[in-house]
């Protein structure tokens, strides 16, 4: 792998980290930057005559001319993240006796640029965070599947059986569409930004192959995620606001407030997604819109997002006074009281993204090395897997949504049963109806007479239709 892909692979993995702090975007314009000066150097100097290997920009440092069995060296270039660490290093090559650079299997251009990568010690922490980071990935990513195959689940079951609909599951079924596209949305997303690193092939420049990449779509993508997420953490607003109507309003229509929800849920996440559209074209318009470079630009997104959340916060805090002067009030036992206080505490903090709290609190701008690892683990873990915990609570064990479900079962065992039933009556029938043909093959009666007599036997005791037969008789009611 060249030196170069090898750069460019981990800016892409990381996103916002670099070893000095420098984005990708940056590091691009500062490798053009280099490549123009080299271009205009290796116009402007004089050649040298005789056999020599030419000057050339090889991609990644610039080669001046070569004289025949020598090594080449010039100082690692300046457009490295890390070059404040290999200033004083050069990278190497080696020129033949007939004047052409020397080259292995490997790479036409062969150099020998270890003087100018990262110590060690540095470079295998970047190795392991990148292990860790994947690892996340790969748990996060599981996560939200599990909520995906679950939520969607749960949609069909709160829409399917129309006894389960009302204002609360209108609102349930809200919150699940947000989680499920939150979910999509960030696995697409990320699916975007995970694309194999390209080469880079010697007729092209780093910058046209970032340019080549899908940055419409990846930016459609990342515009999508944004208001799917902001969606998501307003509708647990809203799962707040009605539970708290629900409990303090004496008079509450719950038909009146839903439009109210529904443009909190989906109609508030375009007030901030869309100004955040347009400062990012306007002045920060770079790649995928991932990098968050200005954080005033960020907060147009987070501020309305934190706000949700701590709105929430204050509606839990306010619900939990309110359940406990109710158990309060029913005197009942103290561990009876505890346990169902307890079950509703922990009941409403998925329901309304309480955990969000704690890392709103924590950001990953205050956070570094292990203390940086562990928020991030608990703050995907959290987020990917709460749609899963959701839709277990508020519809695979609600007594209601399981009646349902088992009314549903039952009626389905009758009806196989009736089908079951029906198939052996006609089997029955059919085999009557052999019978009878057999019975004119009969050499003791003629046909006449055996109508006659088929007509005057009865069924026997075991067929289906013999007691009705014993109660109706010839048409008189059995006494």
């Amino acid at each position: 792998m060249k030196a170069s892909h090898t750069l460019l692979a981990l800016f892409l993995l990381y996103g916002t980290v670099s070893v000095s702090g420098r984005t990708v975007e940056e590091t691009v314009e500062e490798w053009n930057r280099y490549r123009s000066e080299c271009l205009l150097r290796m116009s402007t100097e004089p050649r040298a005559k005789g056999v020599f290997c030419s000057r050339m920009f090889d991609r990644y440092a610039c080669w001046t001319d070569g004289q025949p069995n020598s090594t080449v060296k010039v100082p690692c270039p300046w457009y490295l993240p890390w070059y404040d660490q290999v200033r004083s290093g050069f990278v190497l090559r080696e020129c033949g006796p007939d004047g052409q650079w020397a080259t292995s299997n490997s790479s036409p251009t062969w150099r020998d640029h270890s003087q100018c990568t990262p110590d060690n010690g540095q470079q295998e922490a970047q190795e392991k965070q990148m292990t860790v980071l994947a690892y996340f990935r790969v748990m996060y990513t599981v996560g939200y599947c599990l909520s995906l195959a679950s939520l969607s689940l749960a949609l069909i079951i709160l829409l399917f059986f129309s006894k389960l609909h009302c204002t609360r599951n209108y609102i349930h079924t809200n919150l699940f569409a947000s989680f499920i596209l939150r979910a999509v949305s960030i696995l697409i997303r990320d699916a975007l930004l995970s694309r194999n690193p390209p080469e880079f092939r010697d007729n092209r420049d780093i910058s046209d192959v970032l340019s080549d990449q899908a940055v419409t779509g990846c930016r459609v993508a990342q515009v999508l995620m944004q208001y799917c997420v902001g969606a998501n953490y307003y509708w647990l607003l809203v799962e707040g606001l009605y539970l708290h109507n629900l409990l303090v309003l004496m008079v509450f229509s719950e038909n009146r407030y839903f439009c109210g929800y529904m443009f909190i849920g989906w109609g508030a996440p375009v007030l901030f997604v869309v100004p955040w559209i347009i400062v990012r074209y306007l002045f920060e318009n770079t790649r995928c819109w991932e990098i968050n470079q200005n954080p005033a630009y960020w907060w147009i997104i987070r501020t309305p997002i934190l706000m949700a959340i701590m709105v929430n916060f204050f509606v839990f805090i306010r619900i939990i006074q309110i359940l406990i002067s109710k158990l309060k009030a029913r005197q009942m036992r103290y561990t009876d009281y505890k346990f169902r206080l307890a079950k509703s505490t922990l009941t409403l903090i998925p329901l309304l993204g309480i955990h969000e709290v704690i890392f709103a609190l924590l950001t990953q701008e205050h956070a570094e090395g292990v203390l940086h690892n562990v928020n991030l683990f608990f703050h995907l873990f959290f987020n990917s897997f709460q749609g899963l915990l959701v839709a277990i609570l508020y519809c695979f064990v609600n007594k209601e949504v399981q009646a349902e479900l088992k009314k549903a079962w039952q009626r389905w065992k009758l009806w196989m049963t009736d089908l079951y039933d029906l198939r052996n009556t006609s089997q029955v029938g059919a085999n009557r109806a052999r019978s009878s043909q057999g019975y004119h093959l009969s050499p003791y009666l003629p046909p006449a007479q055996e109508v006659n007599h088929l007509s005057s036997t009865h069924p026997p005791a075991s067929h289906p239709y013999a007691n009705h037969q014993e109660q109706l008789g010839n048409g008189k009611p059995r006494t």
